[in-house]
């Protein structure tokens, strides 16, 4: 059952890894999916299932077949030097988001926004659609939850599963077209990939939005109708709303600047992360951030990044390529495994049209409530959603949304495949020539 096809390769030139083969698929694969398949399985223990699975392929290639920089120790360590700025700014990164997610609830938005909704099932769309926006600049899991808060006070409590997984969907789908929305098209921008690429993606998240979002909204005005109370007294605190606007322009001037003027500083430096951890602290004095989210998002934060670490080490010589198929195909997959160390293999992969990619692993995980980091924060709210077979049964129009969104933006947009983007092609044969002088 196992081979080894190219052992007997010529050993001249850079190192490469080469992967070992169990029935056809190479044991790193095999690895890494078992690792997914736990995190899918065990809920309350996902930190401890990302760390096993991170240990037992770092043993694996330590031991057996090398890293893609070189073999043991040396060949590890040129992999980690590898990834350590794309790493570093995904922490601080999802650090930060975290304080700006409770920075714009403290600023008294969200608690102000139901007033302002329409009576009837109409209400409920525009519910949907206030989370699909506030999506496209918060954190998927923060927008979930403030719909899910503001859906327990409109609906006194009664909240359809349908319209649970229209929410978690709407959260999702806001974030794919936004380099600051989503976790993965933050990678995205972070690998070198412009925030204009991604935008794209909200031909297919609109036109998904309205195939689930009126059967969720009818159904939900069925099992309980709108029942509002304009909330007087609740003034916005613009101090925390300037704040949150600081953060965010900082952030996307950084990054503009140092790709236009000082390219080679993000190889270097995880600039974005940076920036956005020092407006935080500039206007900690204006208003406190709350700290007391850390010790949650820090595990949170790790769990994220051991998955992203295994995943560059896969070799993704071995994937399919890369096709509007395969992106189509990533979004199912996404509704079981987590996204984010797909969207790290696809990264690694290059060939992609980044918008198509961007909405399947970014909507795609709304099909299943474990799918996504939203969906699990809204199942953690209404235990009673914490059932696949319910979720599938009543929020059934989210993955015909899917579907019929992806296949929009294909006939709208069309399929338009970036080659390897520069930065991750510069980096690889940067690391080559550094790997090559040391071996």
């Amino acid at each position: 059952m196992f081979a080894h096809p190219a052992a007997a390769a010529s050993t001249t030139g850079v190192y490469s890894a080469q992967p070992i083969y169990l029935s056809g698929i190479p044991i790193d694969f095999i690895l890494f999916g078992l690792t997914l398949l736990g995190v899918a399985v065990f809920h309350h223990k996902t930190l401890a299932v990302a760390l096993t699975g991170l240990v037992a392929v770092t043993l694996y290639k330590l031991l057996i077949t090398g890293f893609r920089q070189g073999e043991g120790l040396i060949g590890l360590m040129f992999q980690l030097h590898h990834e350590w700025v794309v790493l570093a700014n995904l922490f601080l990164l999802l650090m930060g988001f975290a304080i700006l997610s409770r920075h714009f609830e403290n600023s008294r938005i969200p608690d102000a926004m139901p007033a302002l909704l329409p009576n009837g099932w109409s209400g409920s769309l525009v519910l949907l659609a206030i989370v699909f926006v506030m999506s496209g600049f918060l954190d998927n899991i923060a927008a979930a939850l403030i719909g899910g808060t503001m859906a327990r006070h409109l609906f006194k409590g009664k909240v359809h599963i349908g319209y649970l997984a229209a929410i978690v969907a709407a959260a999702n789908a806001g974030g794919a077209g936004s380099v600051v929305g989503d976790t993965t098209t933050t990678m995205m921008w972070i690998d070198g990939i412009s925030p204009l690429r991604v935008v794209e993606a909200y031909v297919a998240a609109v036109a998904g939005f309205l195939i689930y979002g009126i059967p969720a909204s009818l159904i939900q005005h069925r099992h309980s109708p709108i029942e509002k109370d304009a909330q007087r007294g609740r003034r916005i605190d613009w101090t925390y709303v300037g704040i949150v606007a600081a953060i965010l322009t900082i952030a996307i001037v950084a990054n503009v600047i140092a790709n236009l003027k000082f390219p080679a500083v993000l190889d270097a430096v995880p600039v974005i992360g940076l920036a956005v951890w020092i407006v935080i602290l500039a206007a900690a004095p204006l208003r406190r951030p709350d700290w007391a989210i850390m010790p949650e998002t820090f595990k949170g934060t790790v769990f994220l990044l051991a998955l992203v670490t295994n995943a560059s080490f896969m070799p993704v010589e071995e994937l399919p390529g890369a096709s509007w198929q395969t992106a189509l195909g990533l979004g199912f997959l996404s509704s079981v495994f987590d996204n984010i160390p797909l969207t790290a293999l696809a990264l690694k992969q290059g060939g992609y049209d980044w918008g198509f990619l961007a909405y399947s692993v970014g909507f795609g995980g709304s099909m299943i409530w474990f799918g996504s980091s939203a969906g699990v924060a809204i199942s953690n709210m209404y235990p009673e959603a914490k059932s696949v077979g319910l979720w599938l049964r009543h929020g059934w129009f989210v993955a015909v949304a899917y579907i019929v969104g992806f296949f929009v933006m294909f006939a709208i947009v069309g399929w338009n495949p970036d080659p390897p983007h520069k930065k991750r092609a510069a980096l690889d044969v940067n690391y080559q020539l550094g790997v090559a002088g040391h071996l």
